[in-house]
Order: structure tokens, then C-alpha cells, then sequence
């Protein structure tokens, strides 16, 4: 399989590396159930092993390899059915946190409008799941369960390899920008229960779309 060279910046470079080898994933370019060869892959990517190993260490505890002790990594398969089983606990978890943080500061607000307004005008998919995932934790942020909120961040790597095709797509992006709105707006009437109303369905929307790719992606497989 021949894969273009990219080349990665050295600024926070296994967090760069992760990004690179995501993506090919996604894209296919890393097939399911195939073994990453760490020799090949660090020359594709102009890195060192030590880096690579990093962000594969990275992508396993996310759930994107699989991690098998003196053999190595091998690709998991995106799923239908691990997508669904995954996106239907942030719609519990995330309106419980905003409901114990309680109503947010006015500083938290600025703060909130200011990411919602670096998503709109980012372009980047990657850039955009980065922060819209700073805004939901940046929105709960005053919550004092702090279990909850790790439960909260697991789901979070767990879900990122399916929102990339989610965020790839502006229209995807204005939905979620809109939803962030109609939260903001709940929050400054003093109106948490509408809120957190508003929460479950900006966790939930994002579902149809990537369904919608995922039953395109196996039909494709399947056609081969």
C-alpha cells in the first residue's frame, strides 16, 4: 500500500503524529486489521520511532488500534455498531454535569462565545473537534464531580476518530455552532433546565450524520 509522505511539524510532534495517522485511518489509507509497520510509517511521516510510538500509544487508549504485547498495532474497524453503543452516553453525561455546575460565571460566558466563534470561522477539521471539545468542557467546567467529568473525556478520545467526517462538512459545523447558541442563550435567561435541554440535543444531533457516512463507507467496503 503506498501511502503519501507527509511531513509533520516538530511543535508537540506525537500530538501531530496522532493527527497524521487518524486521519489515515478514516480516510482508509490504514485499512482495518492491518498491522502498523513502525519502520515504514515513521519514514512516510518523516519522524523518529520514539514519537510514532507515542502517538500510537495515543490512538490505542482511544480505541482506534489495537494494542496486541510483542506483536504491536493492528487498525480497528470504525463500526456502526460501536459508534452507536459510544454516542449514546454523552447525551446522559454532559446535561448531569452542566446541572451540578450550575449557571456559569460572566467570564465563563465570554469565554464560551469566544471558542464558539473560533469553531465558526476555523477550517481545519481536526482543529475543529479540538475546540468544540474545549468549548463542552470549558461549559461544565465548574462541575464537582470530577469522575463524571473524566467520564466525560474518555468519551471524548473515544469518539473523535467519528467525528473527523462529522466536522469535514460546514454544514455539520454551522449546526453545532447554532446548538452552542441556543445553550449560551438558555444560560444567560438563568434557565439551566433549558439548557441542559439544549445540551442533550446538540450531543445528539451530530448522530444522523455520521451514521449516514459510516452506512456509505460499509456499502462501499461491501461493493469491493
Amino acid at each position: 500500500m503506498q501511502i503519501a509522505q507527509t511531513l509533520i511539524s516538530r511543535d508537540n510532534i506525537s500530538d501531530h503524529v496522532a493527527l497524521a495517522v487518524r486521519d489515515m485511518i478514516v480516510d482508509g489509507r490504514l485499512p482495518p486489521g492491518e498491522r502498523i509497520n513502525e519502520v515504514h510509517l515513521s519514514v512516510q511521516l518523516g519522524v523518529s520511532r520514539t514519537p510514532l510510538r507515542e502517538a500510537l500509544a495515543k490512538l490505542a487508549q482511544e480505541g482506534a488500534l489495537r494494542s496486541i504485547p510483542r506483536i504491536g498495532y493492528f487498525v480497528r474497524e470504525l463500526s456502526l455498531e460501536e459508534f452507536e453503543q459510544i454516542y449514546t452516553i454523552r447525551p446522559i453525561l454532559d446535561p448531569e454535569a452542566l446541572r451540578l455546575a450550575g449557571l456559569p460565571s460572566p467570564e465563563r460566558m465570554a469565554r464560551l462565545k469566544a471558542l464558539n466563534d473560533k469553531i465558526e470561522n476555523a477550517r481545519d477539521p481536526n482543529a475543529i473537534i479540538d475546540l468544540d471539545d474545549e468549548w463542552h468542557l470549558e461549559l461544565i467546567g465548574e462541575c464537582p464531580n470530577k469522575v463524571l467529568i473524566d467520564f466525560i473525556k474518555q468519551m471524548i478520545q473515544r469518539t473523535r476518530r467519528y467525528e473527523i467526517a462529522l466536522m469535514r462538512e460546514r454544514k455539520n459545523v454551522a449546526v453545532a455552532t447554532a446548538n452552542h447558541k441556543a445553550i449560551m442563550s438558555a444560560l444567560r435567561r438563568r434557565d439551566l433546565d433549558a439548557a441542559c435541554s439544549a445540551l442533550r440535543t446538540n450531543m445528539q444531533t451530530g448522530r444522523e450524520p455520521i451514521v449516514k457516512w459510516l452506512k456509505a463507507r460499509e456499502a462501499k467496503k461491501g461493493g469491493k
